[in-house]
């Protein structure tokens, strides 16, 4: 028997959990020091009322014979599917209710969708950029070819029309550095993808921290992305389905390579490998899309935006250059004094108990960078900014 030896190439310990375990070293030598989480992207507030009173109307529903739902459809239920396309609908992007599958959130896909595509293609992918892109490449033995993503390009790197890649990965509103592409840089992208006959896998996890036209919420909004682009998206951050789970990929009729529709393989691929997602999560999500869940979300979004402006003010204040913020939960700023990102790390949790997450995590131009979000209470927000403030001043 043979195993997968390409997991020998993947570092020992997964960024986060590398975090954790420091955080939770220092918590048990100091238990009277309260830490203040600013690192992994959870999010603090409940889910808003619309998707609670879905949930508990699904759950009544599953207690009567008339109403009960055991198997549901892999690729998700129509109910939640029509929610989703009404909602592309408002951005002028038209899809086919074949077209949407849903999930149990952007991470498993991101990794699943990779079945369907041949261990002998080059990926493409920015640097910094979520270890999850990496590592599910280099599980599946993929050659990794890095983009730089730098303070000099505005951590929004362009393609090289130059060098031949099959796979491009794409996160915008970007995670980990919050940078966000326009109109014109989303269609250099899709240029460079129809040249190569290559594959946009475009990540929209944060899309919803957009709240202005000029920038783009989905790359459908440029001409010809049908032809080249996956998206792959979730409630996680956009409604707080962090623990409840749930996600939706779209992957039009017009991505066919070698004679062979991504559509239908990923529906073959579902129906064989994924039981779906429950019928009560998804009669919560599609209550997001409703009037009321909309209006609900958004107070919610704009509670993190105003933790992120506490964040931005403070390293304002400090003269610490930082990018993100903005349209994104996402805060990345360079370390004072051009110290590791880890020392950094170490410096912020051993001085004022504050954790963050290393930009070297993320890759080679990470270093010197790091990473916080507006997850956390306002309360625990102001009073972290606080203690930067003092440690800095």
């Amino acid at each position: 028997m043979n195993i997968n030896k390409n997991y020998k190439n993947l570092n020992e310990n997964y960024l986060f959990s590398t975090v954790k375990n420091k955080v939770r070293e220092f918590a048990e030598k100091n238990p009277d020091k309260e830490v203040i989480m600013l690192g992994i992207g959870d999010v603090t507030l409940p889910l808003c009322p619309a998707v609670i009173e879905a949930l508990h109307s699904a759950v009544d529903e599953m207690s009567k014979k008339e109403t009960f739902k055991g198997y549901g459809p892999e690729q998700g239920y129509d109910f939640l599917k029509n929610a989703i396309n009404e909602y592309y609908l408002t951005r002028n992007v038209k899809l086919d209710l074949n077209e949407i599958f849903i999930s149990d959130g952007a991470k498993s896909d991101l990794g699943n969708i990779l079945d369907l595509l041949g261990t002998d293609n080059t990926v493409l992918i920015p640097d910094p950029v979520y270890p999850a892109y990496v590592d599910t490449n280099t599980m599946d033995g993929r050659k990794i070819v890095y983009i730089d993503a730098t303070e000099e390009n505005d951590f929004l790197p362009l393609p090289d029309f130059s060098q031949k890649c099959d796979i491009i990965y794409i996160c915008s509103p970007n995670n980990p550095t919050g940078a966000v592409y326009n109109r014109e840089q989303l269609k250099k992208w899709v240029e460079y993808a129809l040249q190569n006959n290559a594959l946009i896998l475009f990540d929209s996890a944060y899309e919803s921290f957009i709240d202005t036209d000029d920038l783009p919420n989905s790359i459908y909004e440029i001409e010809n992305a049908r032809k080249c682009a996956v998206e792959i998206c979730s409630f996680s951050k956009t409604a707080g389905f962090t623990g409840t789970r749930c996600g939706y990929t779209v992957i039009p009729k017009d991505l066919v390579f070698d004679g062979l529709s991504l559509n239908k393989m990923w529906l073959r691929r579902q129906t064989t490998k994924y039981n779906g997602v429950p019928y009560i999560v998804q009669k919560a999500a599609a209550a997001v899309f409703s009037k009321e869940g909309q209006k609900q979300i958004k107070e919610n979004l704009n509670y993190y935006k105003q933790n992120a402006k506490i964040i931005a003010d403070t390293l304002d204040k400090l003269n610490i250059k930082y990018t993100g913020g903005k349209y994104s939960p996402y805060i990345w700023l360079k370390c004072p004094n051009n110290i590791s990102s880890w020392d950094f790390f170490d410096l912020l949790l051993n001085k004022i108990a504050i954790v963050g997450t290393p930009g070297a995590g993320f890759g080679k131009n990470g270093e010197n960078y790091f990473r916080v979000t507006s997850f956390n209470t306002r309360e625990k927000t102001a009073e972290a900014m606080e203690r930067l403030y003092n440690l800095f001043k």
